[in-house]
């Protein structure tokens, strides 16, 4: 192995030949380079000569990477159904119904981070096999052993506990690769490193902290309109109104064209302005025969139709560029703010199956497996690239992505239903420079419906997916009796407990806000799982249901059925967040869970802004701020100011605002800090916090 140095603590090693394109090479966003750069972090090499190798075979190509026996193994991007990988055997590839936990996923991403403190990028697009420690290849040896075996265990257990393989990867029909080695010292110091090499953490617009609903999907402009009507003036909270399929001519395979059901968009768009809703449109990319950009699309597509429709190969800038310019033009030029990206992802269990098969090839000489492990992060790029030019933030949806993603303002969503799958991905997606929704969708039960939206207000995008029924799911969880327009008995005390619910997620948009800010400078996940900021702590290695969300705060989402919970709180001090009551850390506490009540604990002395709820954030009381003081309060908290809306904060039009709390006189403060440019007033357009109250004990 020959590392060489890329930026700071971050090195490249190359084995063998390397495929001409790869997720590396076609990166859209340049690396963080400053920040990398200003990162601290080891000056040599987490692996020594030999402590990463390569092989040909007759399969393709074999890494093996050292693992020490006590090492843990996380990431692999979204997996659902496991979090600890050590010991584990990952095939990654795109499939949007993960039934068991092999490896598939909506964003199967090559790199994973260890209890070591280093992390490791595959730089390849094609379908590789992780062995997470599985096994060792056969070497000579003495009958001696080192170390006396438990041969009862073993009949008893077989090999499960023989974890003390290196990491090997099978990377088929390859002939080498690029392998980049991100160093700690800390496991989240490397993802850090990972992120900020992505080219940092995106910045929504603030408005996309907000809450979301998408209407169903045969609704047309009239009823789009009263929907959005009967939200206001229910006092339900909303920013952003979306729109499925039956807004477009086709939609299987896409026209991009607006149906004679919404004969005005640019009235729509407009009169849900006026209401402060911002407007996201349902699209694929499968390209119908009456798009207006069919023909042109036509020699930069693969040679397999999905429903009937064009496959672009958006590894071209044209076809990237021609899809953009569509969008642009039919949509944001009327008013639209932002998409769902679907069906970019695949699937093996849908009957028929849908998507390309992997035999497909691309003008970019590119296979089908290749392109798929592509194609979501590629349609990204030609969606975002618009917005970026137009100097407009956004927050959009997708279906899959890979590599290289944090800076992207895109959130995976999926349609599996189960509540603690959800949950396991959340936690899993900081791993990989990923956001997840865990949208509410389905739900078999008013309280079902309660703890889900609880997780979701506490995680990257407050989604209600309501596409498939007519009125708000807490009128009716039922489908059938919801789109026959009978309400449950109890509906309006359910809509009163979700609008409680709704109104919490308003109260941290200034904090989620910060996070997310952050997330873009430093690299550190806006939500992460409780062994990156633990990994000592081995009590967390295979915590799946708990999380981080931003600096201070920890979330412990319930399922439907819990009555209480147990909750792992790590070592230093926690309060409840809802009783006051103050933990000692290290232990496992049981916290009893009544239907209103999500766990939730901040980090003692934690100085913990909350905005006034309000129906959208565009509402001036929603920089209204009331602070809490947790302890002494010698943690203090830091805002982010700008315009929340373009990117005229990368000039420096934005402020830093410190809050901070002085125990000797129970007075706090508030200090403009600037921006990084040393602007010593609010930013341009921006509207600057105020606190209401600074609440201590």
């Amino acid at each position: 192995m020959n590392a060489q140095q890329v930026y700071g603590s971050v090195w490249k090693t190359t084995l063998g030949q390397p495929d001409k394109i790869t997720p590396v090479g076609l990166r859209y966003q340049p690396a963080a380079e400053a920040a990398l750069l200003a990162l601290a972090g080891p000056e040599v090499c987490p692996f020594a000569e030999d402590g990463i190798t390569g092989r040909q075979t007759d399969r393709g190509y074999v890494v093996e990477i050292d693992l020490a026996a006590d090492e843990q193994v996380y990431g692999f991007g979204l997996q659902m159904l496991s979090f600890n990988q050590r010991g584990l055997k990952k095939t990654l590839r795109v499939n949007s119904d993960p039934k068991s936990d092999l490896g598939d996923a909506h964003a199967p991403v090559p790199f994973y981070v260890t209890t070591g403190g280093y992390g490791i990028l595959i730089d390849t697009a094609r379908y590789m096999t992780f062995y997470a420690g599985v096994g060792r290849k056969r070497v000579d040896h003495t009958p001696e052993l080192s170390a006396p075996i438990d041969r009862a265990a073993l009949q008893q257990y077989g090999l499960k506990k023989l974890k003390d393989g290196p990491m090997t990867i099978e990377i088929p029909y390859a002939t080498g690769v690029d392998i980049y080695i991100f160093g700690g010292p800390t496991l989240l110091d490397a993802v850090r490193r990972y992120n900020l090499f992505s080219g940092g953490g995106c910045l929504p617009a603030r408005w996309g902290l907000g809450v979301w609903y998408r209407c169903r999907a045969d609704f047309d402009q009239a009823a789009v309109g009263a929907f959005a009507k009967e939200f206001r003036s229910s006092s339900i909270p909303c920013d952003v109104i979306g729109l499925e399929p039956g807004w477009q001519t086709h939609s299987y395979s896409c026209s991009f064209v607006w149906s004679d059901k919404f004969p005005s968009p640019a009235t729509l768009a407009s009169e849900l302005a006026q209401k402060h809703y911002r407007l996201n449109l349902w699209t694929h990319a499968f390209t119908h025969a009456s798009s207006p950009i069919y023909r042109e699309m036509l020699p930069l597509s693969g040679d397999y139709e999905v429903w009937e429709g064009l496959v672009p190969d958006f590894t071209l800038p044209e076809a990237r560029r021609l899809m953009g310019q569509c969008y642009e033009q039919l949509h944001l030029d009327t008013g639209v703010s932002g998409y769902k990206l679907d069906e970019c992802d695949n699937s093996d269990y849908i009957v028929p199956r849908w998507s390309f098969p992997e035999l497909s090839r691309f003008p970019s000489g590119l296979d089908g497996e290749q392109i798929h492990s592509l194609f979501g992060l590629g349609y990204q790029e030609a969606i975002d690239a618009v917005f970026r030019r137009r100097n407009q933030r956004a927050y959009h949806g997708v279906r899959s992505s890979h590599a290289l993603a944090s800076p992207y303002p895109f959130v995976l969503y999926s349609d599996l239903y189960d509540h603690k799958d959800f949950i396991r991905a959340l936690v899993n997606s900081g791993f990989s420079g990923l956001l997840w929704t865990p949208e509410v969708r389905h739900a078999e039960s008013a309280e079902e419906l309660i703890r889900r939206l609880q997780t979701v207000v506490f995680s990257p995008q407050a989604l209600i997916n309501a596409w498939y029924i007519k009125n708000p799911p807490w009128k009716q969880w039922d489908t059938q009796q919801n789109n026959a327009d009978i309400y449950a008995d109890n509906w309006v005390e359910v809509e009163s407990i979700c609008r409680d619910i709704l109104n919490l997620r308003m109260q941290f948009v200034p904090y989620l806000y910060a996070a997310f800010y952050d997330y873009q400078v430093t690299g550190t996940p806006p939500f992460r799982a409780l062994v990156m900021d633990y990994p000592e702590d081995e009590s967390t290695w295979k915590i799946d249901d708990q999380y981080m969300m931003g600096d201070r705060l920890m979330v412990a989402p319930v399922v439907a059925g819990q009555t209480s919970r147990e909750v792992y709180l790590p070592h230093g001090a926690w309060y409840d967040f809802w009783t006051n009551e103050r933990y000692e850390g290290g232990q496992r506490v049981t916290i009893l869970t009544p239907l209103t009540v999500i766990p939730l604990f901040v980090k003692a002395d934690s100085v913990l802004p909350l905005a006034k709820a309000t129906l959208h954030t565009d509402d001036p009381l929603a920089m209204c701020l009331d602070v809490r003081i947790y302890g002494d309060g010698s943690l203090p908290a830091t805002l982010f100011e700008d315009d929340g809306t373009t990117y005229d904060y990368c000039l420096g039009q934005c402020n830093t605002v410190q809050l901070s709390w002085d125990p000797s006189t129970h007075q706090g403060r508030l200090d403009r800090l600037g921006s990084t440019t040393g602007i010593p007033q609010p930013a341009r357009d921006a509207r600057p916090y105020s606190i209401t109250s600074w609440l201590a004990d």
